[in-house]
């Protein structure tokens, strides 16, 4: 049975809701008093949920939203910043399931290339390249390696002083409380560099990481990649293949990420979620988080209902 998913801040409105969710009927006027609801004419049900100051409404219906109508109903909720998420199921209980995660932008706030370049006094030659890529004129390979060649002569410990700047996203601190303490993994796939993931996996509970390997002699780097590059493929493939290694269904995959270079992760993952997300990955993908934060999350497991 599909999930109907509206998270807010504030609490919702029972109104509010016969007004914008299809086949509800305006009868359902006692459901921010009594947990669980039925609704026999409508065949849905609405379980009412809070955690770590978020609000959400969960509706059960029979039959799944087409994209279309759940971008509508996003942009009637929209008005009253309400994000919206219209998924087949959620996290089973006692089962493993996995959070695979982009980094930048996503996980922390900054973009990585970005702190390094300024550090090295090269961002605007970074982020003209940046530019050009974003509108089209290179592909994300191609633009990456330009970049990486402005790093040249940056020194292996400029990664430790620009990891000591980055700052979680609103919410991630939550989400490392609550995958783990619900028996699941939790990976990043990143189009970023290594150093960086692994400076970072030692502090937060990380189970596996993927990023690109900088090139490095005598404590700097020569400003070249080493090895594959981690692109949207990457991204899809290791998605897949540590789902694989770790015996987890696609099904129970959780991917999250914010750029048009994560939507081929959160399509092949049972449930893919934009977190604040570029419009070439709404483009892409069917939900968002535009209005709460990451720790919005949590009400994917059907724990918390």
């Amino acid at each position: 049975m599909n999930s109907l998913l509206l998270i807010s801040r504030s609490p919702i409105s029972d109104t509010l809701l016969s007004k914008t969710i299809p086949n509800l009927k305006s009868d359902i006027t006692n459901s921010s008093t009594d947990k669980t609801l039925e609704l026999k004419d409508s065949h849905s049900q609405i379980i009412h949920a809070d955690r770590f100051g978020l609000h959400c409404v969960r509706i059960f219906q029979e039959e799944s939203l087409t994209r279309d109508q759940v971008v509508t109903i996003r942009n009637q909720l929209a008005e009253h910043q309400i994000d919206f998420l219209s998924v087949d199921f959620l996290l089973p209980k006692k089962k493993k399931s996995l959070f695979v995660f982009d980094m930048d932008s996503t996980v922390i706030k900054e973009e990585v290339i970005d702190e390094l370049a300024r550090k090295h006094g090269v961002y605007e030659a970074v982020a003209t390249v940046t530019k050009q890529a974003m509108e089209g004129g290179m592909g994300f390979d191609e633009a990456l390696r330009l970049r990486v060649k402005h790093l040249a002569g940056l020194s292996k410990e400029s990664f430790r002083e620009v990891y000591d700047l980055l700052t979680l996203n609103e919410g991630m601190e939550k989400v490392f409380q609550f995958v783990p303490a619900n028996g699941c993994k939790l990976g990043i796939l990143s189009g970023g560099f290594t150093p960086v993931l692994q400076l970072f996996s030692e502090k937060y509970p990380v189970s596996f990481y993927k990023a690109n390997e900088l090139e490095e002699v005598s404590g700097f780097f020569t400003g070249s990649i080493l090895g594959e590059i981690i692109n949207r493929e990457k991204k899809e493939f290791y998605l897949k293949q540590y789902a694989k290694d770790l015996s987890i269904p696609l099904e129970q995959v959780v991917a999250v990420g914010d750029g048009a270079n994560d939507a081929l992760m959160l399509s092949a993952a049972g449930i893919g979620i934009g977190i604040h997300a570029k419009q070439g990955l709404k483009d892409q993908i069917t939900n968002w988080i535009d209005f709460t934060d990451l720790s919005a999350l949590v009400f994917l497991f059907e724990d918390t209902f």
